[in-house]
Parts: C-alpha cells; structure tokens; sequence
C-alpha cells in the first residue's frame, strides 16, 4: 500500500457557469516534491487553496493523512492549517515588518509564542537559506528580489511543516537566482522531511525540484508521472506545454 500524504478523489468546483474543476484525482506520496504544470486558467491554484481547505469543492474528496478534511471547520480547520506553509508566488511580505518579524510571523500569530522566542528560531531559518542574522532587523524594501524570495522561504518553512506549497517560487527571478531558489526549496524540502506540492510554469524549475508532475488542463489531470518520464510521457498535450510550442492539442 502507497503511502500517501495528500489524495483528491474526484474533486469539482465551479464558479458560476464555468467548471474549474471538472474530476481532479491526484495522489502526493508522503516526502515527494510533486509539481503542477498547466496554462493559465487551468485550475492549477483552486487546487491548492481547495486542499488548504480556502475553497469548498462542489464534489469529491480531499484527504491528508487519511483523514477526511473536505468539509473541516473552526477549530479542526486551524488545526489542520498548522500541518502547511506556503510560499506565495510574489513573496507577500509585510512592509511594515522588519525581516525576522516576517519570518516569525506564523511563530508570533499562529502559535502565540513570544517575540523572545521566535527571534531565534527567525534567524536560524533565515540561517538555513543562506541569509545573516545581520539583515534580520532590515525590512522588505531594502532588500533585493531575490532576497526577498528567501525570507518567504525562511517563513514557509518557520513552522517545520508537513507539507508546503509553492506558488511559482521563480517568477520574477534572472536565471542565476532561479535556480539558487531551486537548489533552496530542494535542500529545505529534504532537511524538513516535508511533502512540498508546486506550481510553475518555469520547466528549469520543475526539472530542478519535481520528483513527480501532473499537468492539468481544462479542470482535469490528464498526466502525472515520475519527472524522469517528463520528456517521454507520451502524451501530447504535456509535450506541446514543455516543449513550449503555439501549434498542438492545447487551446490558448
């Protein structure tokens, strides 16, 4: 028996008239970095926010750790959303907060520990994606982009946990940063011992951090493999995304 972390079994959602999600069934094994690839429009973000429990599905099943956590509320929800962190995809600092104080905000907020006790677990995060103690009073602003991307890193993974999302972790990036942010999310995700769940359309990125892929399109999942299989999935509408090409199957 596969040890799964994450299952959707037949999930829907619609939005009015339009179907978001038509029947999403995927599997996240326990540990695995699995990364979601699809055009604009696709589903690929209502899939996460209906795992974190953000949207209520019209059909289907959502279960982590064999639990079923669907229909969770009040305190089971709160409970259940100490299990994620979560990278956005512009970085979604506070302005207003130094650097440790963004970083230990799921700390001082969620867990109502104390500023004197989040302080050093801030800078032994920010430690642990390559940033000094030294910049930990600075804020947002006087940091470069990239700089930024690793204290929203330092701040996902704050709270040691269970599974972590990462919304288009290279968006914004040059190259040379990008894949610093890969190697990042890769030895994080590892050390935590975390199941991280991606979204990107940055195919560098995906090579770099997938164990696994699933590509949705039009609210379905219509491939997902092992990323040693990306380039010979068989597949037509996962070749014509990866491969970048206008002429094919999927629709734009």
């Amino acid at each position: 028996m596969k040890n799964f972390k994450i299952e959707m079994q037949g999930v829907k959602k619609s939005f009015g008239s339009k179907d978001v999600l038509r029947n999403v069934n995927l599997d996240v094994k326990k540990g695995e970095s699995l990364v979601i690839i699809g055009g604009s429009g696709t589903g690929k973000s209502v899939t996460i926010k209906t795992i974190l429990g953000l949207i209520k599905p019209d059909a289907g099943k959502i279960l982590v750790d064999g639990q079923d956590v669907t229909n969770l509320g009040g305190n089971d929800r709160d409970e259940y959303l100490k299990k994620f962190g979560m990278l956005f995809q512009g970085g979604a600092l506070f302005d207003s907060m130094t650097i440790w104080e963004n970083v230990a905000f799921g700390l001082t907020q969620g867990q109502k520990m104390s500023k004197k006790e989040a302080y050093p677990i801030a800078i032994e995060k920010l430690e642990a994606v390559g940033l000094k103690e030294s910049i930990a009073q600075h804020y947002p602003a006087e940091l470069s982009g990239g700089m930024q991307k690793r204290v929203s890193l330092a701040r996902a993974i704050a709270r040691n946990p269970e599974i972590i999302f990462f919304d288009e972790p290279t968006t914004g990036l040059d190259p040379i940063m990008a894949d610093v942010i890969n190697d990042l999310i890769r030895k994080c995700v590892s050390e935590l011992g975390a199941t991280a769940v991606s979204i990107t359309h940055d195919m560098a990125s995906v090579r770099k951090i997938a164990d696994s892929v699933a590509m949705i399109y039009e609210g379905e999942i219509i491939w997902h493999g092992p990323i040693e299989k990306l380039d010979n999935s068989g597949n037509e509408y996962v070749d014509q995304f990866i491969n970048g090409r206008a002429e094919g199957p999927v629709k734009f």
